[in-house]
């Protein structure tokens, strides 16, 4: 072993000098930090040896690591094992995919020798010239067989395969999939918990933030590249594990440019939580208010196509019964008025909303409901609210007094006259027409007030209820 081996020549005349010089007597030789550990070493005694053995797939990132911290070259013996690797190791890189991928795999164990011996590179370069070559032949496919392949692969070794693959000019729309096709996966492994195994909690949770920021890093600039759904869950768990301010605002800048392209689809983010609603609607929010932030006067026309975006949205969450009263009313007046024309499909979302969570108070009701104004509602919405039994009393009370003023001005206008003339337009009302509104409009004042001391008193009633409901609770 010595006559193949540098290494072990130097540490044997070492300790041979220090028992000639008294100053030890043990020999026995240690060798610490060889890659692969025993298992290697039982190889390169074979290979010393001239025994049979089997250089694989799976152990030539370790052998070729352990020859060269060996030292074991050409000049201390011809055929040495750095030769022998070296020619097998090639032949794989450049004839097998699969084994190309388990080359990479195996250097996970010894990260430092395969980094500095350029075999994790080696690797990654063979991925990239072939992934490059699959993408000229097959360049329809939405999501290449190789994605599977390159989605084992560790982040770091991710990442550089993801950097050649780059210089090597596949298509961004390529690059944009296979990050999340990576990313996709790896998320399920986080929410699985299997890395809170491995190693303590708030060691995970840096290993995922840096993670988090260096895909974000990575993720190609060219427009559509990316799906907004996928950029939306980056967004999510870099919110959640509180990653650098801008590359968060990278990301939410990158969403909001897309939101005019956007389906409600791309919109549903999945909590994983179990008590969390189905869909992260404060993620829709902060997206929202970065985009009414940034948004100009000019934009009327985009601002109501995002309008109908949140409307529709407003109608999925809203039948989810686990949504918070607080997030959604952020939501409902995420938008400015302008955003939309009417307010109806703003309405029916609120229903549904109502609907889905019957338990909620008056008071919770009327926070919800808030956003709701008379005449930003068509006829036929008007009169649903004025018999809906789930909206907060004081809010359909108001529909039915403005409703009953609306017709007493509609009567108005239509017992008046009009006559016309090549210079005027006089407008003459009868004086008994005039009696006659006047008395109604009095009978009217003595209705409203009549209805707001009720209304004053079913409150009171309501909250003496409440009250005593909470005590029983109790």
């Amino acid at each position: 072993m010595v006559s193949r081996s540098e290494y072990l020549n130097r540490l044997v005349l070492t300790r041979a000098n220090n028992i000639e010089d008294n100053t030890t007597t043990t020999t026995t030789i240690r060798i610490d930090n060889l890659p692969g550990g025993r298992k290697t070493l039982e190889l390169v005694v074979k290979f010393c040896y001239g025994w049979k053995f089997d250089m694989t797939k799976s152990n030539i990132a370790s052998l070729y690591s352990a020859a060269n911290f060996l030292e074991m070259s050409e000049e201390i013996e011809q055929q040495n094992l750095i030769s022998m690797t070296e020619s097998f190791l090639t032949f794989l890189l450049f004839s097998s995919w699969k084994d190309t991928f388990c080359i990479l795999k195996s250097c996970e164990s010894i990260s430092h020798w395969a980094k500095e011996l350029q075999i994790v590179k080696r690797c990654s370069e063979a991925i990239a010239w072939k992934s490059c070559a699959i993408q000229n032949v097959q360049s329809k496919t939405n999501n290449p067989w190789w994605f599977e392949d390159v989605s084992l692969l560790r982040i770091d070794h991710f990442i550089e395969v993801i950097q050649l693959i780059k210089k090597r000019g596949m298509k961004s729309n390529l690059v944009g999939s296979c990050i999340q096709y990576w990313t996709t996966k790896w998320f399920s492994e986080v929410t699985l918990g299997f890395d809170h195994n491995v190693t303590p909690k708030h060691m995970t949770i840096k290993l995922h933030r840096v993670s988090i920021e260096c895909l974000i890093k990575m993720l190609p600039i060219e427009e559509n590249s990316v799906s907004c759904n996928f950029l939306l869950q980056l967004l999510k768990v870099g919110m959640v594990l509180k990653i650098n301010d801008e590359l968060l605002c990278v990301v939410e800048r990158r969403v909001v440019l897309m939101l005019e392209q956007c389906s409600v689809q791309d919109l549903l983010v999945k909590n994983h939580g179990d008590k969390d609603s189905l869909y992260d609607v404060d993620v829709v929010v902060k997206v929202l208010q970065c985009y009414v932030c940034g948004m100009s006067s000019n934009h009327a026309a985009k601002l109501q196509t995002v309008g109908r975006l949140v409307d529709g949205y407003l109608s999925q969450v809203a039948r989810d019964q686990r949504v918070k009263v607080e997030s959604f009313k952020l939501l409902v007046e995420a938008l400015p008025q302008n955003a939309r024309d009417f307010d109806d499909n703003l309405y029916r979302a609120i229903d549904m909303y109502l609907k889905a969570h019957p338990y909620l108070t008056e008071e919770e009701r009327e926070n919800v409901c808030s956003v709701l104004e008379y005449h930003r509602l068509s006829q036929e919405a008007r009169m649903h609210v004025m018999k809906n039994d789930r909206l907060p009393l004081k809010l359909s009370t108001q529909f039915v007094l403005l409703e009953q003023v609306n017709m007493s001005w509609t009567m108005a206008s239509n017992g008046s006259y009009c006559q016309r003339t090549r210079t005027q337009t006089n407008i003459r009302v009868s004086k008994d027409f005039n009696r006659q509104m006047n008395h109604e409009i009095k009978v009217m004042r003595k209705d409203v007030e009549m209805m707001k001391s009720q209304l004053l008193d079913l409150n009171t009633c309501k909250m003496k209820i409440q009250k005593q409901l909470k005590i029983c609770t109790h």
